[in-house]
């Protein structure tokens, strides 16, 4: 009979402990393919996430904020085209499209503006805000006027408005009926310097001055 080589050492292996051995030997496979299967499941949680906030951190700042403000309409292929003469433009009052060769001085005007030259000072992102001089007058042109900021917008009355005022920045419009509607100060918030703007950021100062200027 062949002997074990341990029981000449005065120890005997039974096979519940040959069992037993491979038994904790399995449950230590088994636990380290679960540690592992949850180390990949937490990494693949955490990509998950961080893209979830990638994607968010993208739709809260993509430029243009197309539909972010209800209302808002949008234009495209407008040509940023300097002409000599008046243009005949599709929106009242203009959202983009060929103009002026000199950019209107953003301010606020108690008469009129040209088209040509205010279309030039969208070109350089900035925001026009018009008003139907019949319907916006008293309180609600005082609180029209101290919504501009001090750059980059322009106010002026406009005959002939879809609504009782509109607000325009190139390629974009928005008409409300109320001065104190919180969507044109969240207009220019969003479309003032805009990079929807052919030339963002290039001046709105040492144009020309429009008629009845204010301030």
């Amino acid at each position: 009979m062949q002997l074990n080589p341990l029981t000449n050492l005065g120890l005997t292996i039974t096979r519940e402990m040959i069992e037993m051995a491979g038994s904790t030997a399995a449950n230590k496979g088994r636990q380290a393919k679960a540690k592992g299967n949850r180390s990949r499941l937490y990494i693949v949680v955490g990509i998950a996430a961080l893209l979830a906030i990638s994607l968010i951190a993208f739709i809260g700042t993509s430029g243009g904020g197309k539909g972010s403000i209800a209302g808002v309409k949008t234009f495209t292929e407008l040509t940023p085209q300097h002409v000599n003469g008046p243009v005949i433009y599709p929106q009242t009052p203009p959202a983009g499209g060929d103009h002026a060769q000199a950019w209107l001085n953003c301010a606020i005007y108690a008469e009129p503006v040209p088209n040509e030259n205010a279309v030039h000072s969208l070109e350089h992102g900035a925001v026009w805000i018009t008003y139907d001089p019949a319907l916006i007058t008293g309180e609600q042109l005082n609180t029209l006027r101290e919504a501009i900021p001090n750059t980059y917008v322009i106010l002026s009355p406009y005959q002939g408005l879809p609504s009782a005022i509109v607000a325009s920045a190139w390629g974009v419009q928005l008409q409300v009926s109320q001065a104190n509607d919180p969507r044109i100060a969240a207009f220019i918030e969003e479309y003032r310097e805009s990079k929807l703007a052919p030339e963002p950021g290039a001046p709105c100062s040492g144009g020309v001055d429009g008629p009845g200027k204010v301030s």
